[in-house]
């Protein structure tokens, strides 16, 4: 019988600290050669600035920077757009997960609307010049500053990069959790459809159960009512391919396609096609459809830079130039949101002094006092800022001859917003002129009540019935003179200004 052969393999003995004679180059395997990746210098240098310790910022981990960091270089690996980024301008690691933590920190804990804040809508289904004040004369129009005299013609500065927040997330997308639930849930009911009545129930208690969390898991974007600013988008930023400068508003129903987005560069050509369109033809349902569209193509690519400042700007003072409450609710929401990032070229101050404005239309005193409590020394010495602000404290102080002053005088777009609330405070007025005056003339109403001219006093006065009480009397040189009898219209002008207060509930509200 042959012995067994050892259950080990035998090694000479090692004689020489020498390192071993490597294998030839053609004996390694080309799998087994690691793959180096040949960065582009400006990557590295992007690389080298993101490291810098006097780039760092404060409550930002280096840990967290480096996940980042590895995710925008892959994002832009993946896509083979390392050479033609410009990373000397593209915001750090750091600084992107700072304005994140920023965005998400002016998101509401409920979310009730298509914008960064939540405001209740309503359908679309109104005109848009349903807010307009039927009384106000073409010589009043005209002093009226608009939009297109707010149009700048600015260019993209190369800094004006797009901030790409990070493209992964742990586990599935949100669209295929809730289709997981929903999906799952009808099986189980199929499944037990022949169980007692006391299971059905049991199910049908679970089922409301899930998808009350599915609700919850929800992200603020995904309502059934949203508008171009938050629609149904995929967990990463789209980086789109259109280039078609028109393109009609539709409201996404599932994740958009690249073929249907205009990047960047094109929305930036689109932009100035429609200001050209809008100084031309001035049709406002062509203007804010493609205008929605423009913002949605911003919102699912993720962009939130100078240009989108712009964008949100414009379409706001357009909206407000036609009446259109609502469109320009959802700009202003936007913009606040905006604003905190802290980028170029926006007018925070111009869109400040409106959103006082708007809070004394609605007579939301709640939203004031934090408004007011927010407020800085250097935002209330802004001219349209302060402005508002004696809007406010004339109208809270009962000085109507103030307030129709500030009128006349209001600055930038300021008039437009006014004009919402300019009958309803005549109103107030006339009842309080009514009980400290027997009679007036009617240059006085006219001056006091900040119209241009008589007749529209005159219009403004019988299109609320008051008309009878404007007689034609002569002074004292003989001249004819029309006098109105505020005494006598006390009880109507009480009236017309309880229902003039009455509540006030619009699409988009702040």
């Amino acid at each position: 019988m042959s012995p067994r052969p050892p259950a080990y393999n035998a090694v000479p003995t090692r004689t020489t600290l020498a390192r071993p004679t490597p294998l030839p180059h053609a004996a390694v395997s080309p799998s087994a050669a690691k793959q180096k990746v040949d960065w582009p210098q400006p990557v590295r240098d992007y690389v080298g600035r993101a490291f810098d310790p006097k780039n760092a910022i404060e409550g930002i981990s280096v840990t967290d920077m480096q996940a980042k960091l590895k995710d925008v270089l892959q994002y832009f690996a993946e896509r083979s757009m390392l050479e033609q980024l410009a990373w000397e301008t593209y915001p750090l690691p750091q600084h992107l997960l700072q304005a994140e933590r920023r965005a998400m920190s002016t998101r509401p804990l409920i979310a009730t609307g298509p914008d960064f804040a939540g405001h209740a809508q309503l359908p679309h289904a109104y005109s848009a010049g349903a807010f307009t004040n039927n009384s106000s004369s073409s010589a009043q129009s005209a002093k009226k500053r608009k939009s297109t005299d707010t149009v700048e013609d600015v260019q993209p500065t190369p800094a004006e990069q797009t901030i790409q927040p990070s493209r992964k997330t742990n586990g599935a997308s949100i669209q295929d959790r809730i289709t997981y639930v929903s999906g799952h849930n009808d099986k189980r009911h199929k499944k037990n459809a022949s169980t007692s009545k006391s299971n059905q129930l049991d199910l049908e208690k679970e089922k409301r159960r899930q998808r009350f969390q599915t609700d919850k898991i929800m992200p603020s974007g995904s309502s059934s009512r949203n508008d171009s600013d938050s629609e149904m988008m995929p967990v990463g930023p789209v980086v789109g391919t259109n280039t078609d400068l028109e393109k009609s508003y539709f409201r996404l129903t599932a994740p958009p396609k690249p073929e249907t987005v205009r990047p960047l560069y094109i929305l930036e050509k689109t932009l100035g096609f429609l200001k050209d369109k809008w100084r031309k033809e001035n049709n406002y349902n062509y203007i804010c459809n493609q205008f929605k569209s423009l913002r949605q193509d911003l919102t699912v690519q993720h962009i939130k830079n100078a240009f989108t400042v712009r964008v949100y700007e414009l379409h706001a003072r357009i909206a407000l130039e036609k009446g259109d409450l609502g469109e320009y609710n959802q700009c202003q929401t936007q913009l606040r949101a905006l604003y905190m990032l802290k980028l170029s070229g926006g007018h925070p101050e111009e869109f400040l002094a409106y959103r006082i404005l708007y809070f004394v239309y609605t007579c939301n005193k709640t939203d004031m006092n934090d408004l007011l409590a927010e407020l800085t020394p250097a935002d209330k010495a802004q001219p349209a800022v302060r402005h508002a602000l004696d809007v406010r404290s004339a109208l809270a102080l009962g000085n109507y001859h103030k307030f129709f002053r500030l009128y006349l005088a209001a600055p930038n777009m300021g008039m437009y917003l006014m004009d919402m609330f300019i009958e309803r405070e005549r109103l107030h007025a006339l009842a309080n002129i009514s009980k400290a005056y027997m009679s007036v003339t009617l240059r006085f109403l006219t001056d006091e009540l900040g119209f241009d001219s008589d007749g529209d006093c005159v219009d403004f006065l019988a299109s609320h019935g008051a008309q009878d009480l404007i007689e034609e009397k002569v002074n004292d040189r003989d001249e004819p003179q029309h006098r109105v009898r505020v005494k006598q219209g006390v009880g109507l002008f009480e009236s017309l200004r309880a229902t003039a207060f009455s509540k006030v509930d619009i699409k988009g509200q702040i």
